[in-house]
């Protein structure tokens, strides 16, 4: 018995030193990466005093693979046209909104910002339907798919084998049957539950369908902080989809304990779709090895005859730049009159969080929507947190209480709108990879706001002398909260 104690006192002490020893490792690690400062200490924190989980979980989320360009890029070829376009167009750019109004040319500087920063080419000839949660867009997808007749492109974080999936999936393999090509990219995380046969049945049917990043041992902790959360459907390069939904029957039907699901997405016709098809072709070639060099930008479009200015931003660790934060960023600070916000998880940058604040104390009229109820429990908290700050400097607050909203988008000044796929947090801003439409256009602004207004009606405002009444173990819950949102 002496003996199996000595044992297993060396074995604890060898295992406290090997332990120290990774622990100091990591947070070497850690500071070298000369990440945000925030970032930083706050996984040094996590680590130091959440002993073994802290490093499990740094060990799974914390790893940074920005610089190191996980993800490759396009052709060279490709890339190097994209950067002519870009680079052309700044050129032209005051040429080309000549004939715009004087609220259009206002936000030259967040156009001219994503054609560096992105190469997010400026698309003129288009035509916008704002599609109001699943019982809008779907159909409208299943229309456009139905009505194919070359190729369908089809990616998705989520894609569940519920009822709304296998409807999805059979549609999907009768247009496979019938000749036209079928390209399904899901992402490995966010659609866990496609299981085998769902898989077989497709590929049976020569519908081309590929994980994105799957998350296998032992390459586990590499891959799964950056997930494609992307949401595009284009159909014979004519229409495309983006937006706020997965399909799953949850965005459909809603979750009993939040009720309603409350999303946003959009339709495209004319050159965004262009624009959008490239992102899914980039995509593409990534997960499937098989290059498919698109036509000319912008060459076989099919025009609608209405002009409304829309460029497509995508953003991910694939980029030197966090592209749509910075654009949020810039269109947030230099915001004249009015700013309109929906997201359903908010844990934004410091950066980011003082352009909103600063907006509100210069006179902007800066109003947020947040879910009441959230199907997260950390980010429900966490976005909680940011009130109070909010609040003081002027910032108007809604709490969305007739369902669950996981709307995502940005209205400024009657004139600029972004309708996507990206929350205002960290993990979307820095890590996922996200796509959203930019558009520049005060009819469709006109149409977001009459959406936004409505989304008011069923909202309550959050009052400070009533916010600061809450307890104080709801004050400890956002405080705990606040600490994990630069993490995840």
């Amino acid at each position: 018995m002496l003996l199996a104690g000595n044992i297993i006192s060396v074995f604890k002490n060898v295992f406290a030193v090997l332990y120290l020893i990774t622990v100091f490792s990591i947070c070497l690690m850690i500071v070298f990466e000369n990440r945000n400062p925030v970032k930083t200490l706050s996984w040094l924190l996590v680590i130091l005093f959440v002993p073994v989980l802290g490093v499990i979980i740094y060990g799974l989320f914390g790893r940074n693979y920005r610089k190191q360009k996980i993800y490759s890029r396009k052709s060279m070829a490709d890339s190097s046209r994209l950067a002519y376009h870009a680079n052309r167009q700044v050129e032209l750019l005051s040429t080309v909104l000549a004939e715009e109004t004087e609220s259009v040319r206002s936000k030259a500087h967040l156009i001219h910002l994503m054609l560096k920063n992105n190469r997010s080419l400026l698309t003129l000839d288009n035509k916008i339907d704002l599609l109001i949660n699943g019982t809008e867009t779907f159909p409208a997808m299943f229309d456009a798919i139905a009505s194919a007749m070359q190729y369908i492109h089809l990616e998705f974080y989520r894609i569940e084998p519920d009822m709304l999936g296998t409807e999805f999936g059979e549609l999907m393999k009768r247009k496979a049957r019938e000749g036209v090509r079928v390209r399904i990219i899901y992402d490995d995380v966010g659609s866990w539950n496609i299981h085998n046969p769902y898989l077989r049945e497709m590929r049976a049917a020569k519908v081309q369908i590929f994980p994105f990043m799957p998350v296998r041992f032992p390459s586990f902790s590499s891959k799964i902080n950056y997930r494609n959360h992307r949401k595009i459907l284009v159909v014979d390069g004519r229409v495309g989809f983006v937006g706020g939904l997965n399909i799953a029957d949850k965005y459909l039907h809603g979750l009993p304990r939040l009720g309603p699901w409350i999303d946003t997405h959009l339709k495209l016709e004319g050159e965004a779709v262009a624009a959008l098809d490239r992102v899914f072709i980039s995509d593409w070639d990534f997960v499937s090895g098989e290059e498919l060099l698109p036509d000319n930008f912008l060459e076989h479009v099919i025009k609608t005859g209405n002009r409304c200015l829309v460029q497509v931003a995508s953003s991910g660790p694939d980029t030197d730049w966090a592209t749509i934060m910075q654009v949020y960023f810039s269109a947030i600070a230099t915001a004249k009159t009015s700013i309109y916000l929906t997201s359903p998880y908010f844990s934004p940058d410091e950066s980011l969080l003082t352009a909103v604040k600063t907006a509100a104390l210069s006179g902007v009229d800066v109003r947020l929507i947040f879910p009441k109820q959230s199907d997260s429990i950390i980010s429900n908290w966490n976005t909680r947190s940011y009130i109070s700050e909010m609040l003081e400097a002027g910032v108007r607050i809604y709490l969305y209480d007739n369902g669950f909203i996981h709307s995502k988008y940005l209205l400024v000044d009657s004139v600029f709108a972004s309708v996507g796929s990206p929350n205002v947090d960290v993990r979307s801003f820095d890590l996922d990879f996200e796509v959203t439409a930019l558009i520049y256009d005060e009819e469709f602004a006109g149409r977001l706001g009459v959406l936004f207004a409505e989304d008011l009606k069923n909202s309550t405002e959050v009052i400070m002398a009533e916010w600061v009444k809450r307890s104080r173990r709801e004050r400890n819950k956002e405080s705990m909260a606040r600490i994990f949102g630069p993490l995840y």
